[in-house]
C-alpha cells in the first residue's frame, strides 16, 4: 500500500498519474506509481522534472526481477501497474517457469524488481 505522506504527481496536460515524491529529509525522492526509485533525492521541482521527463514510458522497458531460491534474476515486462497492484510477466525463456507467467508484487516494490 503506497504511503498517505507520498505526494502523487499528475501530468499537467491529462491529469495521468505519473508517480510520486516522497519526502526524504528537505528533498524529494521520485519514484514510479509503484514506489520504485527512478532518480536521487532533490528539491521538489527538480524530482517532479524527473517523474516528467521519465513520463510512464518505465512501463515499457524490461526489467529484471530478482527471485528467492533463484541465483539469476529473470527478465520480465510490466502489464499492470498502480498504486494498489503491480503485475510482471515473464519474457525470460531460461526460467524454469512457463514464458509468459503472470507474478504479482507487492507495493510498493520492495526492491526485488530493477529497471534495465
Amino acid at each position: 500500500m503506497i504511503s498517505s505522506s507520498w505526494v502523487p504527481y499528475h501530468r499537467e496536460d491529462d491529469g495521468e498519474l505519473l508517480g510520486y515524491l516522497v519526502a526524504e529529509g528537505g528533498t524529494f525522492v521520485p519514484v514510479t506509481v509503484f514506489g520504485y526509485r527512478l532518480g536521487e533525492a532533490a528539491d521538489e521541482y527538480d524530482a517532479s522534472q524527473v517523474l516528467e521527463s521519465i513520463g510512464l514510458s518505465y512501463l515499457a522497458d524490461t526489467w529484471v526481477l530478482s527471485i528467492a531460491d533463484r541465483e539469476e534474476p529473470i527478465n520480465v515486462q510490466i502489464v499492470e501497474a498502480s498504486p494498489e497492484v503491480l503485475r510482471v510477466k515473464s519474457v525470460d525463456y531460461g526460467w524454469e517457469q512457463d514464458y509468459g507467467t503472470i507474478i504479482e508484487l507487492p507495493v510498493p516494490e520492495p526492491g526485488n524488481l530493477t529497471r534495465r
